[in-house]
């Protein structure tokens, strides 16, 4: 069964991003860089990969699930499929009809189609669902994530876009890795108890 794993960057206190939505405070250095490329390639948009030559083989990921919000930049940059590697979905009520043929909007319950996702067979090694984000999505979808791989920076935000954005719903996760990164960056590895 396919698991629902949330891989995302994070401030010391917590934030994804600014108040504005955008996340360039983040400091990336050549290390985060290499474990990106390296380690989860699968995470970055195809334009992305294609500018740093990364032309390797999924990791971790088959498909792809994100909100509204954090799909609205790449549609503002005029990429309207920009995980082409990976199965997209994207949970809109406000998208009436999806910009590219290779990405399904989902404007139901984001609950049913992660659990219809998870209970496809995937024989696939790379075969794992990624939350893309953002917080709201990843608040509705909480009950369904099996699995967090932060990477907290070595910052402080003070404001901005929580990691979740939910209802005060305590759900405990067990810490299963930590990698320190050479600039400081912790990448911090939890499964669900």
């Amino acid at each position: 069964m396919r698991k629902l794993i949330y891989y995302v960057g994070i401030s010391l206190d917590g934030y994804l991003a600014a108040p504005d939505g955008t996340a360039d405070f983040y400091p990336v250095t050549p290390d985060v860089v290499e474990f990106i490329t390296t380690e989860y390639p699968d995470t970055l948009p195809t334009h992305i990969r294609a500018q740093l030559g990364i032309d390797a083989p999924n990791r971790h990921f088959a498909v792809g699930i994100q909100g509204r919000r954090t799909y609205e930049p790449a549609l503002e940059a005029g990429v309207t499929s920009p995980f082409t590697h990976l199965r997209q979905y994207v949970v809109s009520r406000s998208i009436t009809e999806s910009p590219d043929p290779a990405v399904e909007l989902v404007d139901g319950d984001p609950l049913a189609k992660v659990r219809e996702l998870k209970a496809e067979a995937s024989e696939e090694p790379a075969g794992d669902i990624y939350l893309i984000g953002g917080s709201e999505l990843a608040g509705q979808l909480l009950p369904e994530i099996d699995e967090l791989v932060l990477k907290v920076y070595p910052i402080v935000a003070g404001a901005g876009i929580p990691l979740f954005r939910t209802d005060f719903s305590p759900v405990a996760f067990e810490l299963t890795g930590t990698r320190t990164l050479e600039h400081g960056t912790v990448v911090l590895n939890y499964r669900r108890k």
